[in-house]
C-alpha cells in the first residue's frame, strides 16, 4: 500500500521557513498565543539521529540453505550505513563479512534515478547495503552498491566487481547460480559469472517503454517491485513491457533549486489512463519475445507473476476496479493461457504477493482468499480445483512464512488479536499452534523458517522491550541472538491498552510519566484509520515518541476503527465508496468511550495528528468535527482523491465516472470551501518533493481555506519526499507539532 505513516528516507535539503497562510477576516479566529519551544530536546534529537532507536538493530536476516549460518544487515547506532554480517549457528558468534567502505574505497555512494524511485516505493531509506541476494546453493552473495554489483564468495570472503554498466536495478541470481540478471537503461541484461561478461537480453527499452521495471502502481500499491523473472531452468526470462506514453505526467521540482528543472514522472490519476503492461518471454541469449495472451482490456492490471520450479509460469490479473481477478497458467512456448481460478468481491479484492505458492512437485498450489469473510489459505490442485482450507479466516493470518511440505506444516505470522502478532504453525489444516521460543506475555512477534523447518528466526518486541532477533531450533530451544548495537531508549513508555465502546475498538493510551491521578489533561489522537494500516500495537517502539509528547502534559491516544485491517473483510470494507464517514465517526466515538473509561481525559481539549492517510483524517477532523477535535496537525494529506493514484483510490472509491459522489464526499475541499462551517486550528505539513502524495494536495487545501476565510498554518519541508529522515528536520517538525497543540489545547 502507498499511504503510510511517516518513515525514514533519503533527503537533500534542510527545513524551510514556516509559511503562515491567513486571510484578514479570520486573523482573530486562531491567532498564536504561546511561543514556539526553543530549548533543545535531548530525547527528540536522539530519537531522530538513531532513526527511532532502530538503527543498529539486525534486519534482513536470512538462513543459508545448509542452515549453518544466518546472514543479516546492520547499520550503525547513529548512521544508516548498513554492512553485512554472518551469525554462526554452531558457535553463536557473529562477524562482519563485508562493508561498503571496503568496496568503494572511500568513494561516495551514488544511485540512479530508477533506483532512487524504487527505494522510495519500498520505503527504503538506509544507505550502504540495503539488500543482498544469496545463490540457491548458498555459496555466493550478490550485493548491489552505488549502482554497481559485487559478487562475494562466502568461503573465502573475496569480493569481485561485476562488469556491468552503471545504474543496475533489481539484480538477481539465476536458479543455477551461473548468471545474474538485472535492469539497466530500461532493458534487461544478463551477466555470465564465469567470464564476467554482460549481454543485453531485451532491446528497445526507453523511459516511456520500459522493459523489466515494475510500473508505478505495481510498486506503490500492488507490492510487486520487480518486472522480470527467471525461468526455473535459467534458459528464459519473463519480463514486463510498460508503456507510459499515454499516462499523465506530473511535474516535480526542487523548489530550492529551480535551476535544476523539473522531473515529469508518469502518475496515473483516478479515471485516467494507466500504464499499458504486457508480459513477454525471451531466451536469455536474446531473440524473439513471445507475448503472453490474456484479455488485457477486461483485466488491465498484471498484479502477480511467479515462475516456480515445478508448475507453470503463473499470472494474476485484475480488472480496473479490482472486483474480479483471474489466476492464469501460461504456455511460454506460444503465450497462450488457461484459467486456474476466478475471484470476485462486490467491494474489492486484497492482494498478497506470497500467493500463489506452488508445491515443490507442481501438484498444486496454496491460494489466498477472503471469500469466507477473512484471510484464508487454501490448498488447490494443479488445475485450480479446491482441495481443502489450511488456514481458516478466524486464525488471523497476516503474513505467510513457509509451507514445509514434508511435515504438512504451514507457518504464518499474525493471530486473532489485531494489536498482537505471533508465529503460528498449522498442520494439515488443523488448529493453529503458537510457536514462541522462550518468550512470554503480550507482544508483537514475527518469525521466519528455514526450508526444512529445522531452524527459526524470531523477532520479539513488547510494550516494555525493543525488537530483538533470536535464532532457535524447531523445538523452541534457542541457539543465540543476532547482536544489536542500537542505542536503547532512555525510558519505557507508560502505555495502556483497551477495547472501547460497543464495537470494541482497539486502543492505546500513553500518560505522562509524572501524571497525577484524577488530573484532567488534554488529549492528542495519533491517527491513521486507513484501510491498510493499524496503529495499536503491543510493542515499545511505536510509543516512544508518544511518551515524549505525553510528558509535555498530554494524554496520547490511538484507535483502530472500521476500515482498518485485521478484523475481517466486512470491518475493513466499511469504507467502500466513502472515506469520510465511518472512519471519522469511529475516531470521535472512541474519544467519547475513552473519556467514559479514563477520568483524566478532558473532552473539551482533544487534538488529532497524522501523516498521509492519517494526515487526511486529521484535516478531515478539523474541518468536519471541530466540536470534538479542537486542534489538528495534518502531514502530507491526500486532499482530493481525484489527485491520488488509480490502483489505490479506485479500489476503495470506484471509478470517478461511475461514483462521482464518492469522490465528492471524500474530498477535503468539499468541507474547506463551506464558508459557514468553522474549522479547528490546523497546521499543514508537507514535503515539497513528495512523489506519492504531491505537494499540490496541501496547496489546494490551503488555497481553499484561504478563499473561505479560514485561518491555518502551512509548514513546507523543502526538498523532502513522503518520508522525513533528516534528524534536524525531524526534531524541528515535532517541535512545531507540539508547539501547535500547546498553544491551542493547554490552559
Amino acid at each position: 500500500m502507498a499511504l503510510l505513516p511517516m518513515r525514514l528516507a533519503p533527503m537533500r535539503l534542510l527545513l524551510a521557513a514556516a509559511l503562515l497562510v491567513s486571510c484578514a477576516p479570520a486573523l482573530t479566529q486562531h491567532p498564536p498565543t504561546k511561543p514556539m519551544p526553543s530549548v533543545p530536546d535531548t530525547f527528540l534529537r536522539d530519537y531522530a539521529e538513531t532513526r527511532r532507536f532502530m538503527s543498529g538493530r539486525p534486519l534482513a536476516a536470512r538462513i543459508t540453505p545448509d542452515e549453518k549460518t544466518v546472514l543479516f544487515l546492520r547499520g550503525q547506532p547513529r548512521a544508516p550505513i548498513q554492512t553485512l554480517f554472518a551469525f554462526d549457528v554452531a558457535s553463536g558468534e557473529a562477524r562482519e563479512v563485508l562493508t561498503p567502505e571496503s568496496i568503494l574505497n572511500g568513494a561516495e555512494e551514488t544511485l540512479s534515478p530508477e533506483e532512487k524511485a524504487r527505494r522510495e516505493r519500498m520505503r527504503v531509506s538506509a544507505r550502504g547495503f540495503t539488500s543482498y541476494q544469496l545463490s540457491e546453493d548458498g555459496s555466493n552473495i550478490l550485493v548491489p552498491l552505488s549502482g554497481k554489483l559485487y559478487l562475494v564468495e562466502r568461503a573465502s570472503g573475496k569480493s569481485l566487481e561485476l562488469k556491468t554498466g552503471a545504474g543496475v536495478v533489481d539484480p538477481r541470481f539465476s536458479p543455477d547460480g551461473k548468471h545474474v540478471a538485472y535492469v539497466r537503461d530500461n532493458d534487461v541484461y544478463r551477466l555470465e559469472l564465469a567470464s564476467n561478461t554482460e549481454r543485453r537480453v531485451t532491446k528497445g527499452g526507453t523511459p516511456l517503454l520500459t522493459h523489466g521495471l515494475a510500473e508505478f502502481v505495481a510498486q506503490e500499491e500492488m507490492r510487486r517491485y520487480s518486472g522480470w523473472w527467471w525461468s526455473p531452468d535459467a534458459r528464459f526470462i519473463a519480463y514486463t513491457e510498460s508503456d507510459t506514453s499515454g499516462v499523465e505526467k506530473l511535474s516535480l521540482i526542487d523548489v530550492m533549486h529551480p535551476e535544476r528543472g523539473a522531473d515529469t514522472p508518469a502518475y496515473p490519476r483516478p479515471g485516467k489512463e494507466n500504464a499499458k503492461v504486457r508480459l513477454g518471454v525471451i531466451p536469455v541469449g536474446g531473440g524473439n519475445t513471445v507475448w503472453v495472451k490474456w484479455d488485457a482490456q477486461a483485466y488491465p492490471y498484471l498484479a502477480t507473476v511467479v515462475w516456480p520450479k515445478k508448475g507453470p509460469l503463473t499470472l494474476l490479473v485484475q480488472n480496473r476496479t479490482q472486483t474480479e481477478q483471474k489466476l492464469l497458467a501460461v504456455d511460454p512456448a506460444n503465450g497462450t493461457t488457461r484459467e486456474l481460478l476466478t475471484e470476485k468481491d462486490d467491494a474489492w479484492l486484497e492482494l498478497d504477493q506470497s500467493f500463489p505458492q506452488w508445491l515443490e512437485d507442481g501438484s498444486g498450489f496454496l491460494w489466498y482468499t477472503e471469500r469466507n469473510g477473512g484471510p484464508e489459505v487454501e490448498l488447490r490442485g494443479a488445475d485450480g480445483a479446491l482441495t481443502r482450507s489450511l488456514v481458516k479466516p478466524e486464525a488471523g493470518l497476516r503474513e505467510f512464512v513457509r509451507y514445509v511440505e514434508k511435515e504438512g506444516a504451514l507457518y504464518f505470522n499474525g493471530g486473532p488479536n489485531p494489536s498482537e502478532s505471533y508465529l503460528w504453525r498449522v498442520k494439515d489444516g488443523g488448529a493453529p499452534e503458537q510457536v514462541r521460543p522462550g518468550t512470554t506475555g503480550e507482544a508483537v512477534e514475527t518469525g521466519t523458517v528455514s526450508k526444512s523447518g529445522a531452524l527459526l528466526l524470531f523477532t520479539h518486541s513488547s510494550p516494555t522491550s525493543m525488537p530483538r532477533t533470536y535464532v532457535a531450533r524447531a523445538d523452541g530451544s534457542r541457539v543465540g541472538e543476532l547482536p544489536s548495537v542500537a542505542v536503547e531508549p532512555p525510558f519505557t513508555p507508560r502505555v495502556e491498552f483497551r477495547e472501547l465502546g460497543p464495537l470494541m475498538f482497539q486502543s492505546s493510551l500513553v500518560r505522562p510519566r509524572d501524571a497525577k491521578p484524577g488530573e484532567k489533561l488534554p488529549v492528542i489522537v495519533e491517527v491513521y484509520a486507513g484501510p491498510t494500516v493499524t496503529v495499536v500495537h503491543k510493542s515499545m517502539a511505536p510509543h516512544l515518541l508518544s511518551q515524549w509528547m505525553a510528558d509535555q502534559g498530554f494524554l496520547i491516544a490511538r484507535f483502530d476503527g472500521r476500515g482498518t485491517p485485521l478484523r475481517g473483510a466486512q470491518w475493513q470494507r466499511a469504507v467502500h465508496l466513502d472515506f469520510s464517514a465511518v472512519t471519522l465517526e469511529d475516531q470521535a466515538s472512541a474519544v467519547h468511550a475513552l473519556a467514559a473509561a479514563v477520568p483524566e481525559v478532558d473532552e473539551a481539549r482533544v487534538g488529532i495528528e497524522g501523516w498521509s492517510f492519517g494526515g487526511y483524517m486529521a484535516a478531515l477532523a478539523a474541518l468536519k468535527r471541530p466540536d470534538v477535535f479542537k486542534a489538528a496537525v495534518s502531514g502530507a494529506p491526500v486532499v482530493d482523491w481525484l489527485d491520488y493514484d488509480t490502483h489505490y483510490t479506485e479500489r476503495y472509491l470506484g471509478l470517478p465516472q461511475q461514483h462521482p459522489e464518492a469522490y465528492e464526499k471524500s474530498s477535503l475541499l468539499t468541507y474547506a470551501r463551506a464558508e459557514d462551517k468553522p474549522i479547528s486550528p490546523l497546521l499543514l505539513i508537507h514535503g515539497t518533493a513528495d512523489d506519492n502524495v504531491y505537494f499540490f494536495h496541501t496547496l489546494k487545501l490551503s488555497d481553499a481555506l484561504f478563499r473561505a476565510g479560514k485561518y491555518h498554518e502551512l509548514l513546507p519541508l523543502s526538498g523532502l519526499t513522503h518520508m522525513v529522515p533528516d534528524p534536524l528536520v525531524t526534531q524541528r517538525q515535532y517541535e512545531w507539532v507540539m508547539g501547535h497543540f500547546k498553544r491551542h489545547l493547554q490552559r
